[in-house]
């Protein structure tokens, strides 16, 4: 098991790297990614470390990636990722990748201004194309009205009509009608028409016609629906004031000429223009689609450069500079397995530098509290992070993930247990974990599918773990299926070859059987009224008794730590009392369900004793005459049960008392307080290593302090830890009653479902009828049994596991109070930018 079991061994060392190595070193260590660094300059600005340009420099090298990015996510090109993983560049390298980036960059802003210019001005001929179009119809319309109003001068009162006279006699009176012609946003026209009808007090006619295909911002690239208007009047001073209405509308105004001739000709001029601009505007797409697209083939390595050069200035930021300026001193937390190849990583990093003189790493001694450690693969790291997120393990503390690898799969298939249910979250997670490489970018995008999928390895084991004990209770969809024979005879006077109805019959247990059933429950169980009885009963001793199981292994861990931090006082006065405590009230109550399962058969209905009245008598000291024996079921057992309470109750004052008594008395005596170190020893003082860096390493072991022996203090911890203690034992026993619940819950509600909608459909008697309802029924019933029971109470199911656990079971040995081991990684920094292999 390794160190999933407890974590890896860890070693405090000082690095000394030469200046023109570092870099290198550093590299080499992010490639292993087995070396967490301290930072040795925690009071010095960020702004004021030595590095500080490098990383300005990777921060503007960065913009501009992510510039070209945009611009190629805009275009909707392909990015290439050939999964390459390249090196860290070398420092002299960061000068071409700048000048890379710096020409692309000035490239594409050169590419973009000539393009909205470009676009800009088709823009403005377009519109200009539109209103020379549309004006031409209104002064068609304008010169029909005023022919119209020749013939019958009696309708000059309109208003086309009256506009077709001033332009007729345009060309012989000096005050004739001035206009102005121009487009603007669509949803603008009401506004713009109140406004103008407003200031100019009705003085000016306004005549408006949409253009019917969008046009193209050149700024944004949207989409926008504009209208074309011409407006009418007469005077300087209604001229002023329209264009100011227009200003302030944001209307563009064109130039737009009085004679047919003139605009045919200016027509004419604007489309040839408009095909000279197409020509152009493609030719640029083109250029911009190229540097796009050589882009795109090299971003996904550049972006992996970049960000690798940036994180190791960083790191090189948190070392120190010894007074010659020519080395770099760095701490760091590291596995005591791995320095060999550690060192190996460093001897590469000065072989690639050039350097002569070579790296040192040397071991020190520190009261420091290391970090936690477990080595893990894809399928473990999904359970360690259910206990992460309870509390990392302390140092060398024994881990609960390799337990909870069963123990949690399995406590949510006793609530959960339905095999067809387990079935389908069971090939749910196996289509996930076959197709997870083509899955992980596309789910990496959603937070909630993202969760999902990491954790698609712990809902294959659930839904596997589910079908098990389905099977066990003979639950599919809510139908029992008959494997085997039923084992059950009913009495000679009740039974009826030729018909037998079971639906409304109660099950006599004292009937004899053919013996007991090979697999779980019996399937006649199922078309009993009393098929609840047997199934509650059966369900709540067995969450009793894997409940207690579960206490009493982690109780046992709790052993196992105590032996490893060489704590015999933990021993003698927490663990053996705790064990005893336990097994004297909940042990024994375990062995009674054993004992009444194999001591009373069919034969002895209504004899069998009740265990929870049982065990309320045993703590009570109450107990019934020989002549009714429900309490008293075997010889001596009033003495027996005194004696186990007597016991239980004694623990207690010997978990109270007895462990601060001694502790007290050592201290009196004058024993030196435990530290405990790196290699799990106790001594008064650290041991120095290397006796020239004497001053450093003092400073290490003088940032701990130590805790003054306080007596108060260890009796209230040691009272709250008693107390917590006996009444979680009965607490959490009954906390693992939700096993039995949980599962009573889902298999009744998959029973109603199923009574509800698929009976409804199986009992119409017409032919065509049913086949439609079965149909119907069907698929709504699929959809809840998925959206409710799989879904929500899989949800559920798996909640309460959670809560067993971390309440439950971890509170009896495990702590949590450690703190992660982060070493610097590129795959794990580029795994968070989605850059991952």
């Amino acid at each position: 098991m390794g160190s999933l079991f407890r974590s890896e061994d860890m070693t405090l060392c000082q690095l000394f790297l030469q200046s023109e190595a570092a870099y290198a070193c550093v590299s080499e260590l992010g490639e292993l990614g087995l070396v967490q660094f301290r930072d040795l300059n925690p009071d010095v600005n960020a702004f004021q470390r030595k590095f500080v340009n490098e990383v300005r420099r990777c921060d503007e090298m960065e913009r501009k990636l992510r510039f070209l990015e945009k611009e190629i996510k805009k275009d909707g090109i392909p990015m290439l990722d050939t999964g390459d993983n390249p090196d860290a560049p070398q420092p002299r390298e960061m000068i071409d990748l700048e000048a890379t980036f710096e020409k692309l960059e000035s490239e594409m802003n050169d590419v973009n201004a000539n393009s909205e210019a470009l676009k800009k001005n088709f823009l403005e001929l377009t519109e200009l194309k539109h209103i020379l179009r549309k004006t031409q119809t209104f002064f068609d319309e304008a010169e029909h009205h005023h022919i119209q109003a020749i013939h019958e001068p009696l309708g000059t009162d309109d208003a086309l009509g009256l506009l077709g006279e001033e332009i007729g006699r345009g060309a012989t009176q000096a005050h004739k009608l001035g206009f102005v012609a121009g487009v603007i946003l669509r949803e603008r026209i009401p506004a713009f028409e109140r406004m103008l009808w407003r200031v100019c007090r009705g003085n000016v006619f306004l005549k408006q016609a949409e253009i019917d295909t969008p046009l193209e911002d050149p700024v944004t690239g949207d989409k926008v629906d504009k209208t074309v208007f011409i407006i009418f009047f007469q005077g300087e001073q209604l001229k002023s004031r329209v264009k100011k209405i227009c200003e302030g509308f944001r209307a563009t105004l064109y130039p737009c000429p009085e004679t047919q001739a003139e605009r045919r000709e200016m027509a004419i001029g604007v489309m040839t223009r408009i095909e000279d601009l197409n020509t152009v505007l493609g030719q640029t797409q083109d250029h911009r689609h190229r540097l796009l697209v050589a882009a795109a083939k090299n971003i996904k390595v550049w972006f992996i450069k970049v960000r690798k050069i940036k994180a190791i200035y960083h790191m090189l930021n948190m070392f120190n500079l010894d007074v010659t300026q020519k080395c770099l001193i760095a701490e760091c937390w590291c596995p005591v397995g791995d320095l060999d190849r550690i060192q190996q990583a460093l001897q590469r990093g000065n072989e690639r530098s050039g350097s002569s003189v070579p790296s040192i790493l040397n071991r020190m001694s520190s009261r420091q509290e290391p970090p936690t450690f477990h080595r893990l693969n894809k399928f473990t790291v999904v359970f360690q992070n259910i206990v992460d997120a309870y509390g990392v393990a302390s140092y060398r503390e024994v881990n609960p993930a390799p337990w909870t690898i069963i123990s949690f799969p399995f406590l949510f298939a006793i609530m959960f247990g339905d095999t067809g249910h387990g079935l389908i979250m069971f090939l749910f997670a196996l289509f996930l974990v076959l197709k997870e490489k083509q899955l992980a970018a596309k789910m990496a995008g959603s937070e909630i599918m993202g969760m999902i999928f990491g954790g698609r390895y712990i809902i294959l084991m659930m839904g596997a773990f589910s079908m098990y004990t389905g099977l066990i209770y003979n639950d599919t969809f809510s139908k029992s299926i008959k494997i085997f024979d039923s084992a059950w005879r009913p009495g000679l006077n009740e039974y009826n070859s030729s018909a037998m109805d079971l639906s409304n019959y109660r099950i006599n247990p004292a009937y004899a059987t053919n013996g007991p059933y090979p697999l779980g429950l019996d399937p006649i169980w199922a078309m009993s009224i009393n098929k609840i009885t047997i199934t509650n009963s059966l369900k709540m001793k067995i969450s009793v008794i894997f409940g207690v199981a579960h206490m009493l292994f982690g109780l046992s861990l709790s052993l196992l730590n105590h032996m490893h931090n060489k704590k015999p006082l933990n021993i003698y006065f927490e663990f053996i009392p705790q064990l005893i405590f336990l097994c004297a009230i909940f042990g024994y109550l375990i062995l009674l369900i054993f004992v009444k399962w194999l001591k009373f058969d069919h034969t002895q209905t209504g004899q069998a004793p009740n265990l929870l009245i049982g065990l309320i008598g045993m703590f009570l000291f109450q107990y019934e005459s020989p002549c009714k024996p429900r309490t008293c079921w075997y010889t001596g057992q009033q003495g027996f049960q005194t004696f186990l309470v007597l016991v239980a109750v004694l623990c207690i004052p010997c978990m109270l008392v007895i462990k601060p008594y001694l502790l007290r008395k050592q201290n009196i005596q004058g024993k030196p307080h435990e530290y405990r170190l790196l290699n799990g020893e106790t001594t008064d003082a650290p041991e120095v290593i290397h006796h020239e860096d004497e001053e450093l390493i003092g400073s290490i072991e003088d940032d701990v302090e130590e805790k003054p022996f306080d007596f108060g203090e260890i009796v209230i911890n040691q009272t709250i830890h008693t107390i917590e203690y006996c009444l979680g034992c009965i607490s959490h026993t009954a906390s693992y009653l939700r096993l039995w619940a949980l599962s009573l819950a889902h298999a009744q509600l998959s029973e109603v479902l199923w009574g509800m909608v698929m009976n409804v459909a199986l009992s119409i008697n017409v032919s065509w009828l049913a086949v439609i309802m079965i149909v119907v029924c069907f698929g709504f019933w699929a959809c809840c049994s998925i959206v409710i029971l799989v879904i929500m109470e899989g949800m559920s199911a798996f909640l309460h596991a959670l809560r067993l656990h971390w309440v439950e079971f971890q509170s009896k040995f495990y702590k949590g109070e450690g703190y992660q081991f982060v070493p610097f990684s590129f795959d794990t920094m580029l795994a968070e930018y989605g850059l991952e292999d």
